[in-house]
């Protein structure tokens, strides 16, 4: 089952049921398309496909369509498929999914069930990440905001940073606990926010492991040793980088805040629990994947950034004249002015 989301990230999505249509290996599945009409919606069909023994259930959508299905998915056999059509795409991007929807369904011709991990924030499931700081500010001042794609979240991100302060946190894992002044703590299923921002690079979502990123305040000068080594896949190795593995992570705050998970914002006590859930979730997927994701370079990362923050021509609907192009007209002037040369000499 498909359940396409037409109000994520920034494509339209008109055309995507006579694509799945002409690309899905009808050889290997039968198949239905929906689209979701509310909140949670997508959460309620997902349940429904369960209920009826669906074998796999695609959400075509972002981050939260992903995590709205997989909500309704996890501890059950039915396996979450997705084409990334939102504004980071960060577990589908983990997972090795092809970020253009045709090469999307064709990764679903070949993929194979594959088991993974799933994370909780006080109950609530995540798949790729949750947090609490400056990403979740961003997080809550980003949905509240009209504009979408990644050139909307950094342009909100950039507003926030001179409005947030640090602030100090208790973490506590099975092995230890400590105070930390910290800009932001990310705890990643999987590695990366969205859009090839790896915060958590050495994730896995087969080892049973949150992999949490702890950001010590840091000044205007660190700003692009922080975000180059962030998209570059080696955020561990900055100086005001602090890592941590554990099954589970107690984080006590000094009040009642902001949290996220999966990029969406919600209120939560000033006590939270972060807990991984063992190969909760079946999840489509390459054969032998070994769950951890592939880096993408950076002057691919520049190129995918520009093309999905353009909108497609058909958002467009552009109805404008097209003139002759200048030198298509100089073009045939020159043809004329040869063919009269040509007369006046004989030819």
């Amino acid at each position: 089952m498909f359940l396409i989301n037409p109000k994520s990230g920034v494509q339209n999505k008109k055309n995507l049921p006579k694509l799945i249509e002409s690309t899905i290996d009808k050889g290997r599945f039968d198949f239905s398309i929906m689209h979701t009409q509310y909140v949670a919606h997508a959460s309620e069909l997902a349940a429904q496909a369960v209920a009826q023994g669906v074998d796999a259930v695609v959400a075509v959508g972002g981050d939260g369509t992903v995590n709205e299905v997989a909500r309704s998915l996890a501890g059950h056999s039915t396996a979450l498929g997705i084409i990334p059509c939102g504004s980071g795409n960060g577990f589908a991007r983990h997972v090795g999914i092809p970020i253009d929807p045709k090469g999307a369904i064709e990764f679903i011709n070949s993929s194979r069930a594959v088991g993974v991990d799933y994370g909780k924030i006080n109950g609530v499931p995540f798949f790729c990440t949750c947090g609490i700081g400056f990403d979740a500010f961003v997080s809550n001042s980003f949905a509240k905001g009209r504009q979408r794609g990644p050139i909307g979240y950094f342009h909100n991100m950039l507003i926030d940073w001179l409005n947030y302060k640090p602030e100090v946190y208790e973490v506590e894992t099975e092995t230890h606990s400590e105070h930390y002044n910290a800009f932001l703590i990310a705890c990643g299923n999987a590695s990366q926010y969205g859009n090839n921002a790896y915060i958590a690079p050495r994730a896995s979502i087969k080892d049973g492991l949150l992999s949490v990123t702890i950001l010590e305040p840091f000044t205007p000068f660190d700003v692009p040793l922080i975000l180059g080594h962030m998209f570059g896949h080696r955020i561990n190795s900055n100086s005001h980088v602090r890592t941590l593995e554990s099954r589970w992570v107690k984080i006590r705050r000094k009040s009642a805040g902001v949290v996220h998970f999966d990029g969406e914002p919600m209120e939560m006590d000033a006590e939270l629990f972060i807990e991984i859930v063992p190969s909760g979730l079946n999840v489509l997927a390459a054969p032998g994947w070994d769950g951890t994701s592939v880096p993408v370079p950076i002057y691919k990362q520049v190129a995918d950034l520009l093309s999905s923050s353009l909108p497609m021509v058909d958002d467009l609907q552009l109805n404008i004249p097209i003139p002759p192009l200048p030198w298509a007209a100089d073009k045939d002037k020159i043809k004329k002015n040869n063919k009269n040369d040509k007369n006046k000499t004989g030819g």
